[in-house]
């Protein structure tokens, strides 16, 4: 693993892209033994150093949990990041397009818990039960790195997207809130509109076949390092949608069928 000296020196390398708006070379390049907890650790220390400047953690983001985007980055696990409250809008809002560098959009279900989640043994029953409600989502991907090396031209990897806080930069929570076990998450579905037109759509299958699914396993995969889903968290459960590119002035909306709708518009 890469030391800690390197880390931190990694991770305020990401923290003044951000705050810059500037794109960073992809971590990978540099060093091409990283591992994931080496991005795992770069990650929690960006996160303290956002907790030192006053930013409050709210929730969790889960990524990579369809199995053709896992075949695609070979990894065999999701991936996950954190949800700060100033990350969160209004449903029908606008939203600042220069907040951003070139977002995207997904389409996900947001699992709002009213009791704590601890690993090693969380189950989807687990998740269940500790779940207050449930609500459609748009989750807003950034990078603060070049998604493809200018010189190279080589993808960055799933290391450099776990570094970077599983590319996560805003959500837009709406919808209809709804009890866990009232539906079959499974079959919660989706259309992903653009300015008017159908840009994808998906059912939350998609999701590690159940989203809940992912839940647990973040519990799981906290649980190691001390760390636990809190009571009041937020947690994104996972895109079962391909991400869409946005422009300034576009307008989103997300048509859940009988679960309601969210939307938003970048300005």
């Amino acid at each position: 693993m890469l030391d800690q000296k390197t880390i931190d020196m990694l991770a305020r390398r990401l923290d003044e892209a951000e705050r810059t708006k500037s794109l960073i070379s992809m971590f990978t390049a540099e060093y091409p033994d990283m591992v994931i907890d080496d991005a795992y650790a770069i990650q929690r220390s960006w996160t303290a150093l956002q907790l030192e400047r006053g930013r409050v953690i709210k929730g969790h983001k889960i990524g990579l949990t369809s199995k053709a985007m896992q075949n695609a980055v070979s990894i065999s696990e999701p991936d996950y990041g954190v949800l700060f409250a100033d990350m969160f809008y209004q449903d029908a809002g606008t939203i600042p397009y220069d907040r951003f560098h070139a977002p995207r959009i997904e389409v996900e279900l947001a699992f709002v818990l009213k009791t704590e989640l601890r690993g090693p043994a969380c189950t989807i029953f687990d998740v269940l039960n500790a779940t207050g409600y449930v609500t459609p989502a748009l989750e807003i991907l950034e990078t603060r790195m070049h998604r493809v090396h200018p010189e190279t031209k080589k993808p960055r990897t799933v290391i450099d997207t776990i570094s970077d806080n599983a590319a996560n930069a805003a959500l837009v929570v709406g919808g209809r809130p709804f009890r866990p076990l009232d539906v079959d998450l499974r079959w919660v579905g989706a259309l992903l509109f653009k300015n008017g037109q159908v840009e994808e759509t998906g059912i939350a299958a998609g999701v590690l076949n159940h989203p809940a699914y992912g839940i647990a396993w973040l519990a799981n995969r906290l649980a190691p390092h001390g760390e636990h889903l809190a009571a009041g968290e937020v947690v994104l459960a996972g895109s079962f949608t391909r991400p869409i590119e946005i422009s300034r002035g576009d307008t989103i909306h997300a048509d859940y069928g009988p679960h309601g709708s969210v939307s938003c518009q970048f300005v």
